[in-house]
């Protein structure tokens, strides 16, 4: 029996922000030949030539969960000086990734004190006891330390890549490119499987950068709903999770540095509450994963990859390399407890386009998208129990933390980061269809506008008010709440 095709009938991607694999899970098993996890002895050294190891603060106060704070550089010369030394590197150097710490402190505007950008943060990781439900995750089910993130990039190129196969060349979230084209294996689902997928958001999808899924937006539901869908049976084929990425009724739990990692830690514990309790508990593969390593420290060099397609025209990076390790969780009581995943012998290692692959295979999607999906080791062999025997724990329990109305209000009085501004950007980019009697022709017209000229929206006035004159978070969820009335309807 092929437990893939035979006994899985739902498969549930949920994808947090920009951690590295050491950073959560380094520490989960002694680091040996079959556990690419930390010995303890790694290090980087900082602008001064002094010698900065990895090490972790043991407590589990707010403080000590937003470690590394202030926020890494994410950029892709940022990624290139913590992999090879060097923001514009040769295809003959070494990755040795000894360059966080200085990319870190390089991070700090003029003026900033000393000490803000401590190169030690990006070097902290957590223990089993900080982060209970990922690591409880995955050693009663499968832990893959050899999934990387798509491309040594920013969040936007690494989320593209799990839904297209590809970054159509942007190594950053911005400047932003609307429309973004790319064919998603979303549309695979919609040639021959009626109601196959569903998105599941909090506050912004960032999936709907993606213009190819303007055209199905009644697939998008808020959150509460997966936890309904989950508990009467109702789950699509496919689910993808995305996280809160802003301030609003609560803190963000995406992971996101400095966000506090205990939120991210209830999320993940209420997906897997909600599916172990549900009906179709025993067709379910969950999959728990990061889009990007978000600056945070990991040991372990980025191999080459396939690239997705052939560069354009100006292209300054191939996307031949992967980026840098992410944790990967997987869950599914067709899977041993304590199953360490590692792509066959020969194989390309995971990264986001074996979710392309793993959902082709199962559902019968077709050829791949890109040449990249094409080579990416599919998740089959990680459910290697016959009869769905492991049925894991019956539930799991996040470290308590609630934040205040007055943190969630000083949360909202904060300037955003990168991702927050490229969300911003995003929900400017959106059709407004409250006034369209037909959606469907009204957003193949504004999608031809972007075409046409980026800034001009279908109805020739210009895309909604530039978010860079919102100041802080606050003001980009209340913008953010009108744009996607106008796509959504009132929610």
């Amino acid at each position: 029996m092929e437990v893939l095709a035979d006994r899985i009938q739902h498969v549930i991607v949920l994808m947090l922000e920009n951690r590295s694999f050491d950073c959560l899970l380094g520490r989960l098993y002694p680091s040996s030949d079959s556990f690419h996890g930390l010995t303890g002895s790694e290090s980087n050294l900082d602008p001064a030539g002094a010698r900065v190891g990895v090490w972790n603060s043991p407590a589990s106060d707010p403080q000590t969960m937003r470690i590394p704070a202030p926020d890494p550089g994410e950029l892709f010369t940022d990624i290139n000086t913590q992999i090879f030394g060097t923001p514009a590197p040769a295809d003959t150097t070494p990755a040795t990734m000894a360059g966080f710490a200085s990319s870190y402190v390089a991070q700090a505007p003029a003026g900033t004190s000393a000490d803000t950008y401590d190169p030690r943060a990006v070097m902290h990781f957590f223990t089993s006891a900080q982060v209970p439900v990922i690591s409880q995750l995955a050693s009663a089910f499968a832990i893959c330390d050899q999934w990387h993130a798509s491309a040594p990039c920013q969040t936007w190129p690494n989320r593209f890549f799990v839904h297209t196969g590809t970054a159509a060349g942007y190594e950053n979230n911005s400047p932003v490119h609307f429309p973004y084209r790319m064919p998603t294996v979303f549309s695979r689902f919609d040639a021959g499987m009626s109601d196959a997928w569903r998105i599941y958001f909090h506050d912004v999808p960032q999936s709907l950068t993606l213009s190819d899924l303007w055209g199905h937006l009644e697939r998008f539901r808020l959150y509460a709903q997966f936890r309904e869908d989950a508990a009467s049976g109702a789950l699509p084929a496919y689910s993808f999770i995305e996280p809160r990425y802003f301030p609003d009724v609560d803190l963000p739990n995406d992971q996101h540095p400095p966000h506090v990692v205990t939120l991210g830690e209830q999320l993940i514990a209420d997906v897997y509450n909600c599916i172990r309790s549900g009906p179709a508990w025993e067709q379910t593969l969950l999959i728990v994963t990061y889009d990007e390593h978000g600056g945070c420290y990991d040991h372990v060099a980025p191999p080459a990859a396939v690239p997705p397609e052939a560069p354009v025209a100006g292209q300054v990076f191939r996307f031949d390399r992967y980026g840098i390790r992410v944790p990967a969780v997987i869950v599914s009581p067709y899977i041993p407890a304590g199953t360490i995943l590692r792509a066959p012998a020969g194989a390309r290692p995971f990264d986001h386009t074996s979710i392309i692959a793993t959902l082709r295979k199962r559902f019968d999607l077709g050829d791949a998208l890109t040449a990249r999906d094409a080579s990416a080791p599919d998740l089959s062999g990680v459910l290697s129990l016959q009869t769905p025997d492991n049925l894991g724990p019956p539930r799991v329990d996040a470290e308590p933390y609630s934040a205040s109305p007055g943190e969630v209000a000083r949360a909202r009085q904060q300037p955003l980061n990168a991702m927050q501004a490229a969300l911003t950007r995003l929900a400017a980019h959106l059709p407004d269809l409250s006034q369209a009697p037909d959606p469907q022709t009204a957003i193949a017209a504004h999608i031809e506008g972007l075409t046409r000229a980026p800034v001009i929206a279908s109805t020739g006035d210009k895309v909604s008010t530039p978010p860079d004159t919102l100041a802080t978070r606050g003001d980009a969820v209340h913008f953010i709440k009108q744009k996607l009335q106008g796509v959504f309807g009132a929610f």
